[in-house]
């Protein structure tokens, strides 16, 4: 073995432990947006799309007077929510307000996931998003961090 390599990593695996963020998964995915996926892909996709591109007419009334699940790319409105509002909503469950029925036109999953898995999938939604979207959503994010509705 060369006689600087260790030396060498000794000195260079600090700094890019430091400088490199998120530890990965070995694809080069920040672990928590691999998480997110897989947990997004289980609970999420068969109803939002498996890109995020929600049910066909997802903006009008199905024939029960409910509204399909809306696309979460940017194409969609999720983007347009802070991180705690998107929490509440897969932890709790979302009635929407012109649905006709009284059922939760998205089911809670606060039994099913951990408040870890729910925050990686809000970073993973995050991944379907502009960067325009990903600015107005941050900045929305710490407008309510600051002032709770």
């Amino acid at each position: 073995m060369n006689k600087w390599l260790v030396p060498l990593v000794l000195l260079v695996a600090p700094a890019l432990v430091m400088a490199g963020g998120e530890p990965s998964n070995g694809d080069g995915v920040p672990t928590e947006m691999a998480e997110g996926r897989q947990i997004y892909e289980q609970y999420c996709a068969s109803c939002h799309g498996w890109q995020g591109e929600g049910a066909a007419d997802w903006n009008k009334p199905d024939e029960k007077g409910e509204m399909p699940p809306p696309p979460h790319d940017e194409t969609g409105h999720t983007w347009r929510h802070s991180d705690a509002m998107l929490f509440r909503m897969i932890a709790e469950g979302w009635r929407h307000p012109f649905n006709e029925t009284d059922q939760l036109t998205m089911p809670a999953f606060k039994d099913n996931l951990t408040d870890e898995d729910i925050r990686s999938v809000i970073e993973y939604l995050k991944t379907f998003w502009a960067g325009d979207q990903r600015r107005y959503q941050q900045s929305e994010s710490h407008s309510r961090d600051r002032h709770p509705s």
